[in-house]
């Protein structure tokens, strides 16, 4: 699948913003399956200096400053990016048992399981708590294969908790999402990670975008998708491996990687600090494009859906 991504986002401050210092993951990674033929950033008002580099876990990273007085800034990422589907079927019920895995993860001196060592540790915003054994429990059960037990979560997940994006905001405690069974894409992510961590297994937050599709007879509307946030797990020997809870799916094409870490935290699409300003408003909008598929399914209108914040749903 190729597709073509707008990712928009304005600010509009109430006072002159006199010096701004901002950094930006908003530029796709190069994966196995997925290539970026095209990605950059525009900013206004223009950067006083801009620069761009990978960042611990080979995120793109753009920071920028902007030293002229201004009361509005916008940045929109525009990309071109190509999905391939998987190689083969993926097979959940064979490969090692998740007892095996974790002990290969943690005894292994392999490079890239050495380096996966680092996201079955507790990060900024998922922490270890008896509430995320508890509840990861009976996805594990006793020789079950790695991939089946969190196939089986995530479907657990998917089918228990209510999608609410009026219950969190980015700070709402895991054990508050644990407890109510409602939240957003970035909850139900970071949920199936601790969960995963409380086996002692690895388990890594991703962000990026999903093709939505419009309902039957309608037509798409520019501007109305949203970011998005799912998980991965590492298998020793198979590297890693994506699920989706919001969707209950194990992405293939439908998906675009844009960055991953431990936890939102790592991967926020856009932040910064502000010398001035006042009261500030934010306005996000997001249109994923399908090339493929778009003389079939015309876009209407600029419409755009907007935002208080850069929360992934």
């Amino acid at each position: 699948m190729n597709y073509r991504i707008s990712h928009r986002t304005e600010y509009h401050y109430a006072e002159p913003v006199d010096t701004g210092y901002n950094e930006a993951r908003l530029l796709p990674r190069v994966v196995p399956r997925q290539v970026a033929t095209a990605a950059a950033l525009v900013i206004d008002p223009p950067p006083s200096d801009y620069r761009e580099r990978l960042d611990y876990f080979g995120n793109r990273v753009a920071s920028f400053s902007i030293d002229e007085p201004h009361r509005a800034l916008t940045v929109t990422a525009n990309s071109e990016v190509t999905v391939e589907p998987r190689s083969g079927r993926l097979d959940l019920f064979e490969g090692e048992s998740w007892e095996t895995s974790r002990g290969i993860l943690m005894q292994s001196s392999d490079a890239e399981a050495l380096l996966a060592r680092d996201f079955a540790l507790d990060s900024p915003l998922v922490a270890a708590q008896p509430g995320l054994a508890g509840y990861a429990a009976p996805s594990f059960p006793r020789g079950r294969s790695l991939l089946e037990s969190v196939h089986d979560l995530m479907e657990r997940i998917h089918r228990e908790f209510r999608y609410d994006p009026e219950f969190t905001t980015l700070s709402t405690p895991l054990a508050q999402v644990l407890e109510h069974r409602r939240g957003v894409c970035q909850d139900f992510a970071h949920l199936a990670i601790g969960c995963i961590r409380s086996q002692g297994l690895a388990a890594r937050y991703v962000s990026g975008y999903i093709e939505t599709l419009p309902p039957p007879g309608k037509a798409r509307l520019v501007g109305a998708d949203a970011s998005h946030a799912w998980f991965s797990v590492f298998v020793p020997g198979g590297g890693w491996v994506d699920f989706d809870p919001t969707n209950n799916q194990v992405p293939e094409t439908q998906h675009i990687t844009v960055a991953w870490g431990r936890d939102y935290s790592d991967v926020t699409p856009l932040k910064g600090i502000i010398f001035g300003g006042g009261k500030m408003s934010m306005k996000v909008s997001v249109d994923v494009l399908n090339l493929d598929t778009a003389a079939a399914s015309p876009a209407t209108g600029p419409d755009a859906a907007g935002g208080s914040s850069q929360r992934q749903s």
